[in-house]
This record gives C-alpha cells, structure tokens and sequence, in this order.
C-alpha cells in the first residue's frame, strides 16, 4: 500500500525534506567551524545574534504556527537560511561580518518558527507506540541534507589550499535553501491529516492572539518545563565547541567538509538506534526511558573523556599549514572517530529530548508551544556558547562548562522520565473556554498525578 498524501508519515517525510534543504545545508555551513571561514569571529557573532533572536521567537515560534499555519510559516522561514548562506559571499568579498551578523539575527527569527512548525509535525502527528519511529524518520532525513551538504564543500575545496569556502560553496546552499522553503508549501493543512487509524491529528482547533500569549506565560510556571530547562539550555551549547575547536581548528579546510559527510551520517545511524528501544514494546514507557537515558549518559561522557584528551595534546589548536588530513590516517583517524561520535551523542540527545515532550501529550497546538519553549531554551544556551567562543573564553574552560552543564541537566532528565505516564491522554476539543482547556490540560497532559 502507497503513501497516503494526508497521512501521517508523508507530512512527516515532507517536513525532513524542507529541513533537509534549509537546516540541513546551514548545519553543513555551520559545522566546518565558523561558518567555513578561517577567521571564525563573524561567524561566532553571528550565530550569537541568530541564538539570542532565537530565543525569543522559539518561544513565540509554538503560538506564530497556531495561528499561522505550518505551511506559510515554514514557506517564509525557509528563505531566512538561504539570507544567512549569501551574506558569507558578501564576507568573502568585502571581509566585513555585518551582513552576517544582520542575517543570523534574521534567522534566528525564521528558525524559531521553522522548528516550533516541525517539532509540532514530529511529535503531534504520530500515535503514541510510534512517535520513536518518527523522531529517527525525520532525523535521518534532515541530517541526510547536512552528511550531502559536506560533499558540496569537501569537492569543490579538495584541491584548496584556503582556510575558507569559496563562493562556489555558498551559492549551492543558497539555491538548495529555496527549494527547501518552497517544499514547505508541499504541506497539507493539519486539518486534514489523518492517522493511519482514521484518527485526526487536529484536537484543538480555535485559538487566538490572547489564548496564546495566556499559553505562553504558563509555560514558564510550568513545573515539567522548569525541570526541563537544564537539558533545553545544554542541548545545542556542546555545538560551539565541537564545530570551532575539533572541527575547525584541527583540520583542514577539504577535510572539515568530510568530517561534516561523517558528523551528520552517523546522526542517522544515532537517531535509528535510539529509536529502537525508544519505541521497544518489550519495556513499559518510563524503563524505555531509563534505558534511553543510560545510553545518552554513556555516550556523552565518552565524547567528553576523548575531548578531553584531545584537547590535552593540541590545547592551542593547529596552524594553518599543521592541520590535520584525512589522509594522514595516522594522525588524523583519532580525532576523526572522535568528531563522529559526536554526531551519534547530538543524534542521540536530540532525539531523546523530542521524545520526553512527546511524551507529555499528544495534542498538537500544546506540543507546539512546548517544542518552541525546547527550541528557544535551547537557543538561549546556544547563544551563550558561540559570545564565549566569540569573546575568546579558553577552550579547557568551555570544555569543562560543557561536562559540567551535562552533568547538571542529568538530575531533572531523570525526575520528567520518572513523572511519565504509560500513556498521554487527547485533550477534548469540546472545551473551548481557556480556563476549560487549561484545566483539562494539565490533568491529561501525559504525567503522573
């Protein structure tokens, strides 16, 4: 039997489309280390101007879709990536980073709204046993766009002896950033969607400017979202290091790009892994969290036990003429196989943190204001990371913040895990009043009493 256009998997597919073009090409971007450029300081600024602007409209981003829509919201986020990607050829030209820094405030905008659309799409629409399943279909699809998009740079840098990409580069993530913001209006409305069980997504469909804001106020008094802030702040921080100071400052410019294929390939392997016993019907909900839980705890310590060594034999980074080639394996391999362990431990802690909000309900407009409160606490910790690397914090004491914040967000990962459900009950679409529908809320939002 075909895909159904309104299905719930196809939506799911299309959206891992739109990120594999927008998200996916600026992840390749980003993940040679300050934005492909030798110099890392305006992509540092910039990607602290595109966090703080995140923040912000990651938060706001739940409430902009409800009211919007997801697809004319993911259709003008869209062209904020390809923006971003064009300013490095104005930088190129010109060597000065305030168009950069413009378009990553711009973005931090456009992705707000991008990811509170697709996590809505990824953890709404599928039913409960298979919400695993979807977190690890769309994360093989959009790191699908950053494993190609490391290809682009690795070729047409293979015989450079440049410390940054080429215009060449940045016009391919420009046009592939279109074509993803055009998919977006690919979307069916989620009216529409159906599950496979004839089942409509749709739970709650009136809202409104004043409900949402109401929405939004509450999530920052609500206890599960508090006890979540620690992992939301740590869950992209670890990227300034591991892009400026593995990636980008211990290799040379055609192998950032092949580390690049590796980082977001072996996030597919991370993503498919996980959600094999996030989705087991061997164990009740809460141990297949537990045992998700170990498996990132494990994985983390490991990546920051190598960084550590790492970092102890190159603690200043190498010259442009010493760093390391894929081609020295002696040399290279080790960090190398490093640098792809980290792709499975950011695979691995994504998709466990979109499962423990998917986890809390299954309705679709209170999973978007809490994926956008994710996303934007997220992007808060992000924005610190990339001013501390732009502000030349050393790099012992940003690897130890990162050990340390892990550490901290291990205490209140565990106390959601222990207050989940076997099962998150819908939220009736009956209850129009806001007091009825909040109320109903927390009653059936997927925790324990």
């Amino acid at each position: 039997m075909g895909l159904r256009y309104y299905s719930t998997l196809t939506q799911v597919i299309i959206v891992g489309f739109v990120c594999f073009l927008c998200p996916g090409m600026f992840n390749a971007v980003n993940g040679m280390g300050g934005g492909g450029q030798l110099d890392p300081k305006a992509g540092n600024n910039a990607n602290t101007a595109l966090y703080s602007t995140f923040v912000v409209f990651g938060v706001l981003g739940g409430a902009i879709v409800n009211l919007g829509g997801v697809r004319w919201t993911i259709f003008g986020s869209g062209f904020t990536y390809a923006l971003y990607s064009a300013s490095y050829i104005y930088l190129n030209h010109k060597a000065d980073g305030s168009f950069t820094i413009a378009a990553g405030a711009l973005l931090g905008v456009g992705a707000g709204i991008l990811w509170a659309a697709q996590g809505m799409i990824m953890v709404s629409y599928p039913r409960e046993e298979e919400k695993g399943r979807y977190i690890a279909i769309f994360w093989i699809i959009f790191n699908l766009g950053g494993m190609l998009g490391g290809i682009l740079p690795f070729a047409i840098n293979y015989n450079s002896s440049s410390g940054s990409n080429s215009d060449g580069v940045y016009i391919g993530f420009v046009v592939l950033e279109c074509l993803g913001a055009c998919l977006g209006l690919a979307l069916a409305p989620p009216s529409k969607v159906t599950r496979d069980d004839g089942s409509s997504v749709v739970l709650v469909k009136y809202t409104n400017v004043g409900r949402e804001a109401i929405e939004i106020i509450k999530l920052f008094i609500n206890p599960l979202m508090l006890a979540l802030l620690p992992m939301c702040f740590t869950s992209n921080f670890f990227y300034t290091y591991q892009f400026d100071h593995i990636n980008g400052a211990l290799f040379n410019i055609r192998t950032r790009g092949f580390n690049n294929m590796l980082y977001w390939g072996f996030q597919m392997l991370g993503s498919y892994l996980i959600s094999l016993v996030l989705d087991s019907t061997r164990f009740v909900r809460k141990t297949r969290g537990y045992i998700a839980f170990a498996v990132v705890f494990v994985v983390f310590n490991a990546i920051w036990g190598g960084s550590l060594a790492l970092h102890n034999k190159y603690p200043d980074g190498l010259e442009l003429k010493d760093r390391l080639d894929f081609k020295e394996t002696k040399r290279a391999s080790g960090p190398i196989i490093l640098y792809l362990l980290c792709g499975i431990g950011d695979a691995l802690y994504q998709s466990f943190a979109y499962w423990i909000i998917g986890a809390l309900s299954n309705d679709n407009q209170l999973l978007a204001r809490y994926i956008g409160f994710y996303k934007g606490m997220q992007s808060f910790g992000a924005a610190i990371a990339w001013q501390l690397a732009a502000k030349e914090v050393s790099v012992g004491h940003q690897l130890i913040a990162n050990w340390v914040l892990f550490g901290i967000s291990i205490p209140s990962m565990l106390y959601v895990i222990w207050r989940i459900k076997e099962h998150s009950e819908d939220i009736s679409a009956k209850h129009d009043d806001a007091d009825s529908y909040q109320e109903k809320a927390i009653h059936q939002d997927g925790i324990a009493a």
